[in-house]
């Protein structure tokens, strides 16, 4: 899977989304700083809602497993 990043350039430097990922935005002064930031909010995003899944299905039985992306 590939996500696609968007830096939109701003008089205080750049605001950084991700398209398919609600909640994965932030800023930065340049370019190079924006891109790091939105790298660690896909973590973190990604992180919180595995977080809120784990909670949610406490007590039932799950089957978990890694979902590869296509060739």
């Amino acid at each position: 899977m590939e996500l696609t990043a968007v830096f939109v350039k701003v008089p205080e430097g750049y605001v950084a989304f991700v398209e398919e990922l609600p909640g994965a935005n932030t800023q930065g002064v340049t370019l190079e700083e924006a891109r790091d930031n939105l790298r660690e909010a896909v973590e973190l995003v990604v992180e919180a809602n595995r977080t809120l899944a784990q909670e949610s299905l406490q007590g039932q039985t799950v089957i978990r497993e890694a979902l590869p992306a296509r060739p």
